[in-house]
């Protein structure tokens, strides 16, 4: 099954860096539990144990949610013809500001060969199946774009957030959508799109900038990179009458062609 049943490794080990011991195999590369859940803590993940941790375990359990993730992932990879990967179900950082009011207290994160999910105890059904769907479409995603991640560019990286969530609003409804997508206006959407997002498409992931208008860190619009991506996407899709799953191998130049013969 894809879905590992972390909700074991959360009765047996109350700590986090402790529980991320279980996480080495899935990692390729050599490292320490500490590093894995550095890393994973970044993205959401809880940084020390929590005063509830049985009462978190229970409401999950109550609803069933890790069998309701392994039905979505089921009917999303034989929709998407994508991978079979392991999917992690832990808690999200209590502590995170931002997670608690822009995320509603979740966070994803995924790799090509593996999914983190960290939720709380408060998300509903429908919210975690919208934010699986959001980080399977990055496996997806991943695995047919002919591109190493780690040879991003910020408009790679635009257009997967913009296909991610796109593909929740396709399948749940835009209520489901993360808050992130309606922040700004259609006009000032094209303006960050011409004078941001536009002249910077060729920076790479492994720069700060990259980074800083990604998530309009500073003066910057917040969430700058994942708007304009949601927004170009969609735009795309109505124009050319486009779903989903049609674009998980498009080029992003393709997508921003319109937009870019207007500046």
């Amino acid at each position: 099954m894809s879905v590992i049943r972390t909700d074991r490794w959360l009765t047996a080990q109350h700590r986090p860096v402790k529980l991320c011991r279980k996480l080495t195999p899935y990692f390729q590369e050599t490292v320490s539990s500490d590093h894995i859940h550095q890393h994973l803590s970044l993205h959401g993940m809880y940084r020390k144990p929590l005063k509830d941790n049985d009462n978190f375990i229970k409401s999950l359990q109550k609803r069933d949610i890790w069998r309701i993730v392994g039905q979505e992932e089921k009917q999303l990879r034989e929709a998407w013809d994508g991978p079979t990967v392991p999917i992690f179900i832990l808690p999200a950082d209590p502590g995170n500001c931002k997670l608690r009011h822009e995320l509603n207290g979740k966070s994803g994160l995924s790799f090509p060969d593996k999914v983190f999910l960290f939720v709380s105890e408060h998300n509903t059904k429908d919210e975690i199946r919208a934010l699986f769907t959001h980080e399977y479409n990055h496996v997806c995603r991943l695995a047919k774009y002919n591109k190493q991640e780690t040879d991003y560019l910020l408009l790679d990286t635009v257009v997967l957030e913009g296909l991610a969530e796109n593909a929740v609003r396709e399948r749940l409804g835009s209520y489901y959508n993360a808050d992130w997508t309606s922040y700004y206006s259609k006009k000032r959407l094209e303006h960050i799109c011409k004078h941001l997002i536009l002249p910077n498409r060729n920076v790479p992931k492994s720069s700060p900038k990259h980074e800083q208008i990604l998530y309009g860190l500073g003066p910057l619009p917040n969430m700058a990179g994942y708007g304009a991506g949601y927004y170009l996407v969609h735009q795309y899709m109505i124009a050319n009458d486009l779903s989903s799953q049609d674009l998980l191998t498009i080029k992003p130049e393709d997508i921003i062609h319109k937009t870019d013969d207007a500046t």
